[in-house]
């Protein structure tokens, strides 16, 4: 199982490496061109948009065709966009290249997801699959940027996209030699086409759907309002940046963390842990007023919210039937994206009538309420 998952890892980083990279390079040339703060806005959107409408169609192709060939393609699209962005660094084209290395990202993701449950037996070993692989995109979304700033610098920015339009290669290199160990069962025998959306009306995957998008979109209210209450509270960009890097770096040291410890935590537990710690600190960050007590917070916070994927991929594998993992993983990750799109006008609006302290204390009691939820994780099985 090692060099499996070693492989998928190797899969997951590089190409969201080249997306990651590519998202701060384009942003950055954009605005070096003169383009205004809108535009930026509608930039990076791209490539949160693009996950949206493609996550159903990737995850029923992962279905059909398994890792390889949903890899394939992504590969050969990421390494379109950023080269395209290498040859023709204009500002369509770099819309043309975050649609394409966001929506490759996204759909290799899945693909990915997908076999790694495969690769378990047990659920401990499928939270330790699901700890390990959740590592992938913080070493990448370090990586990607680092790299694309160290080649602008001293390249300029085509030598970076063209850089960054060679890194998927070595995703392929990840999954073309892996053996498929445990192939998915075989559809309903009625082999009736069955709608993503009855998914829905299963009350298992209905809790997880509504568990995983409430944490997720604590995730966006922590990235979006620190800023913003940094702002607030008078500290420097550095301080800021440092807030939320302290929280990066505890949300990746819990996931490493969780498959030493899987044996002995349940999914459940954890998450309806996570709910009401990060209840408690929503209700307290407002009150934080120094860079120290708010690097403090966002410690305690990353440790809360970075335990929570793992836990929800493994429940998910767990009450979903094989043969529509992949369309599971699609919708969530369907749904994410497109709370990464619209909580951020959501709570921008929100923001300009309650303020910052207000969005969290408002957000944090939402968790609040809705953890009793999460200590029914995992009750039940999807039919169909």
């Amino acid at each position: 199982m090692k060099r499996e998952l070693t492989r998928l890892i190797t899969a997951q980083v590089f190409l969201h490496m080249c997306m990651a990279g590519t998202r701060m390079a384009a942003p950055l040339l954009a605005l070096r061109e003169g383009h205004s703060a809108a535009s930026v806005g509608v930039l990076l959107a791209l490539f949160a948009l693009s996950q949206v409408f493609l996550s159903l169609p990737a995850g029923r192709y992962a279905d059909r065709h398994g890792l390889r060939r949903p890899v394939g393609y992504a590969v050969l699209a990421a390494v379109l966009g950023a080269g395209a962005a290498a040859i023709w660094p204009s500002f369509w084209v770099l819309c043309f290249a975050a649609l394409l290395t966001g929506g490759a990202t996204g759909s290799a993701i899945i693909a990915v997801q997908r076999q790694a449950g495969f690769l378990a037996g047990t659920p401990t070993e499928l939270k330790q699959v699901f700890g390990w692989l959740a590592i992938g995109p913080a070493l990448s979304n370090f990586a990607g940027p680092f790299v694309a700033g160290l080649l602008i610098d001293h390249a300029g920015f085509r030598a970076a996209f063209a850089v960054l339009a060679l890194v998927p290669l070595a995703s392929w290199w990840g999954v073309h030699a892996l053996a498929v160990r445990k192939q998915a069962e075989v559809a309903p025998a009625d082999g009736r086409r069955r709608s993503s959306w009855d998914l829905l009306r299963e009350p298992p995957f209905r809790r997880l759907m509504l568990v995983n998008w409430l944490l997720s979109s604590c995730w966006d209210v922590h990235t979006f309002l620190v800023p913003v209450l940094g702002h607030e509270r008078g500290l420097s960009a550095s301080a800021i940046g440092t807030v939320l890097g302290a929280f990066a770096l505890a949300a990746t040291g819990v996931r490493v963390l969780l498959p030493l410890m899987a044996e002995h935590v349940r999914e459940a537990k954890v998450v309806t842990a996570s709910m009401v710690c990060t209840a408690v600190l929503f209700a307290v960050y407002p009150m934080a007023h120094t860079a120290w007590s708010m690097g403090a917070l966002s410690v305690l916070l990353g440790f809360a919210l970075g335990s929570v994927q793992p836990m929800v991929m493994s429940t998910l594998h767990q009450i979903t039937p094989s043969h529509r993992h992949g369309e599971a993983i699609g919708l969530r990750m369907m749904a994410i994206n497109g709370s990464s799109v619209l909580m951020p006008l959501l709570f921008g609006s929100v923001g300009a009538l309650l303020g910052a302290s207000g969005v969290f204390w408002f957000v944090g009691g939402v968790v609040g309420v809705a953890s009793p939820a999460a200590l029914r994780l995992g009750q039940g099985h999807v039919k169909h």
